[in-house]
């Protein structure tokens, strides 16, 4: 079987996407996605809006919500990677809400499958469209250039080639990068300075992150790759 042809896309562009889709979001939202996967949270509700997320937390108690920029009432983490280590999630549900990666699966809840992906899952995202045996791929690049060089890096290992040997340093230098890097002398509270290291862990984990649509919800959970 041939493999997957690829295409690229923003946010505007997906809610176009029918086939496979990977809403990619490296600093910091799948990032922290799959730190909190991997530290025992049972799902994660991805939703667009601020109040939106706040009233799930509200209607289900023991719900911890997330967001990115400064920190906002009524949310328990904001979207940092290296905080979230810090924070209890095992066994809880979480709704996040980000200005990129959030909105990125809202756009394109129709794809199937749909997938969530960043360096730190790199792998694993890859493995599982090639089990699928999916003949096409649009990846969603919700941020600056490092989504597009994580983007590319998984591509090219669902196409069976070798990775970009440049993915990484351009993600280290993309705006994203610098922004999270300065967070902290601006006053951001919800950035640690290790963030960005933390979203350069390439294959940290070996996870897939699968949106699926329960009860008319965008829920993430882990999945491991198919064998």
């Amino acid at each position: 079987m041939p493999p997957p042809t690829v295409t690229f896309t923003d946010v505007a562009g997906a809610a176009d996407t029918t086939g496979a889709a990977v809403v990619v979001d490296v600093i910091r939202a799948f990032t922290t996605a799959a730190w909190a996967m991997h530290l025992g949270a049972e799902q994660i509700t991805l939703v667009a809006g601020l109040d939106e997320a706040l009233a799930i937390k509200a209607a289900e108690p023991g719900t911890l919500a997330f967001c990115d920029g400064r920190p906002k009432e009524g949310f328990d983490l904001f979207n940092s990677p290296v905080q979230l280590q810090r924070l209890d999630v095992a066994g809880r549900r979480i709704v996040h809400r980000t200005t990129n990666g959030t909105q990125g699966v809202v756009a394109a809840r129709r794809a199937s499958p749909l997938l969530c992906a960043s360096f730190v899952v790199a792998a694993a995202t890859a493995r599982r469209l090639r089990e699928s045996a999916v003949d096409h791929v649009t990846f969603v690049i919700t941020g600056t250039d490092e989504d597009l060089a994580c983007a590319e890096h998984i591509a090219a290992l669902v196409r069976g080639e070798k990775p970009p040997s440049d993915a990484l340093d351009r993600a280290r230098r993309s705006a994203a990068a610098a922004d999270i890097d300065s967070a902290p002398s601006r006053g951001y509270t919800g950035v640690d300075p290790g963030d960005v290291d933390a979203c350069l862990d390439l294959d940290r984990f070996d996870l897939v992150l699968e949106v699926h649509t329960i009860d008319d919800r965008l829920v993430l959970l882990p999945e491991a790759p198919i064998p």
